[in-house]
């Protein structure tokens, strides 16, 4: 059941049902895994008492939505963010049930986290809240059954503390938090994996796009190609970097107080990502890094901000794409729109990117979140594997392996798209990858959860 006060799970939910109606039509049976699937298998609620540096105790609420296990271990991120409620915790995790299954790694999914705000917080104080999160969260986690990792507020300094807490708490070294340092049970590549994922879904899109003619057009080995990236977190950091690597210009980046945007030929260059990435470690604001040619926008995001550009990646926080702004990144010429974060944009804005792409004329290509940042948890999964094996790839294995996996995503997601939404007479149109994405990860979790005796 979905409650009034629960505005962000329900818009999933519903994004999730538009998406799944032709299969439903074509399978009606399949009607009763979606009623019981958007139902957590369990929720956990708790308090946080934590002690400041000046001794002065305060409360939290503390969460774990554990959403889905057909599939393996639940796996999800910890957010730490004065925002985090059940709504979000409950979109979160259960996107990341079909997320999860694209990736083809054993991974249930979830997701958690706390009311906690880290900025502003000492390292001692961070740690001691870590201690007292871990102290509730251990009872309902482990290596074989729910597998945290980091996700907003939520970074390799946090998941340390929490991993030596729940160490002592159990007395046990089991891989039961990813994105822990390499040289202790890490991965190497996790840092990097959703951001560079990102891109390597896009450069999957690509080709479909420019039939005949890869290098021309939108292509990221263009130094023409201009791309806008929000946020400037660690999706949006190493999605940048990869792109200047590959040779196209990032035009923007931006934080909750506004945008810094390239005015000149050059765009962003990697020194600029690199000071951009020392100053977020200090919880700074975006615009000490403004410079001749990068431009600040105060209380703007970025998509408004550029008169033309080729590639769009939210790489911020959810719903951070209106309806508005969806039209405006179609006026500036906009061809391909990917998601580093989740559920980044609203439906309003998945209408307009789609309703493009229908028509076949300019049209832009949309890719969600589950799909194109599954590189993520992805490489946890990788993570997990290497711990139960004792072992250690190499950061060249890892990336060939996560450049395997967004691959194989792409083409489960083209072709099921493929098949629900195209017909007779839309020759020459893409196919719908949001359709794509949700039917193939429903389909997938839906009939293990009908082998298991989940539903009949």
């Amino acid at each position: 059941m979905v409650l009034p006060s629960e505005p962000e799970f329900e818009q999933a939910r519903n994004e999730l049902a538009m998406s799944i109606a032709p299969f439903l039509a074509k399978h009606p049976e399949y009607e009763r895994a979606f009623d019981i699937v958007q139902v957590p298998e369990r929720l956990v609620q708790f308090r946080v008492v934590w002690e400041d540096d000046h001794g002065k105790p305060h409360v939290q609420r503390g969460y774990r939505v554990q959403f889905n296990s057909t599939l393996g271990p639940y796996k999800g991120g910890l957010r730490l963010h004065p925002s985090v409620n059940l709504s979000i915790l409950k979109f979160l995790g259960f996107e990341q049930i079909f997320k999860n299954a694209l990736t083809g790694i054993n991974m249930g999914g979830a997701k958690g986290g706390c009311d906690f705000d880290p900025k502003g917080k000492s390292d001692n104080e961070i740690r001691r809240f870590c201690n007292a999160f871990m102290q509730e969260l251990s009872r309902h986690i482990g290596a074989d059954t729910d597998v945290p990792a980091g996700d907003i507020g939520t970074g390799g300094r946090e998941i340390g503390y929490m991993f030596g807490a729940y160490k002592k708490l159990r007395n046990e070294w089991v891989g039961v938090l990813t994105g822990k340092g390499p040289s202790w049970g890490g991965s190497y590549t996790r840092p990097e994996a959703t951001g560079y994922g990102l891109i390597y879904y896009c450069l999957e899109m690509i080709p479909h796009m420019n039939p005949g003619h890869v290098s021309g057009g939108v292509s990221f080995s263009n130094p023409e190609t201009k791309v806008l990236i929000s946020g400037s977190g660690n999706v949006a950091q190493y999605a940048a970097l990869k792109v200047i690597e590959l040779g196209a210009r990032v035009m923007s980046m931006s934080d909750s107080k506004g945008s810094l945007i390239a005015c000149d030929e050059t765009g962003f260059t990697k020194e600029d990502i690199h000071k951009i990435a020392a100053l977020k470690l200090k919880q700074g604001v975006l615009n000490k890094v403004a410079r001749e040619g990068l431009e600040w926008h105060a209380h703007k995001r970025p998509w408004t901000l550029v008169s033309q550009a080729d590639i769009a990646l939210p790489c911020a926080t959810q719903n951070e794409v209106s309806e508005e702004e969806a039209k405006a990144l179609v006026a500036a010429g906009v061809k391909l729109v990917a998601e580093g974060s989740n559920m980044g944009c609203t439906q309003e804005a998945i209408d307009v990117f789609e309703t493009s792409r229908r028509s076949g004329q300019n049209p832009v290509w949309y890719a969600p979140g589950k799909a194109s940042n599954c590189g993520g948890v992805a490489v946890s999964g990788l993570e997990m594997a290497q711990n139960s094996a004792r072992l250690q790839w190499t950061m060249e294995e890892v990336d060939n392996k996560l450049k395997g996996i967004m691959q194989r995503v792409f083409e489960t997601t083209y072709t099921v798209g493929s098949e629900y939404s195209l017909h007779k007479g839309t020759e020459g149109i893409l196919p719908s990858l949001v359709m794509g994405a949700n039917i193939a990860g429903f389909k997938k979790v839906a009939d293990a959860m009908r082998e298991q005796g989940d539903w009949w």
